[in-house]
């Protein structure tokens, strides 16, 4: 498998989820070596967004990621793009 999804419309409302969810794609993708994390906080009013591109900005994250890319047709998908 070269890419993971995470759908996070179910839990934009669950701010601790939101970030165990991040954090655990995350995880399995670094694992398994997946070179992209695709993150779907759908379109909404932009806040689950924010919250994602604030969870990539952490330096822990930061470090392991080779890029991040908004999605330029769906404003609601972000791609995670990593290193290996």
């Amino acid at each position: 498998m070269s890419k993971l999804k995470v759908d996070l419309h179910d839990i934009y409302n669950k701010s601790d989820l939101i970030e165990k969810a991040l954090e655990e794609a995350f995880n399995e993708a670094i694992q398994k070596k997946i070179k992209t994390l695709e993150i779907i906080p759908g379109k909404g009013s932009g806040q689950l967004k924010k919250k994602v591109l604030r969870f990539l900005n952490r330096p822990d994250i930061k470090s392991q990621v080779h890029r991040v890319e908004k999605d330029s047709v769906n404003f609601g998908r972000i791609f995670v793009y990593f290193k290996f």
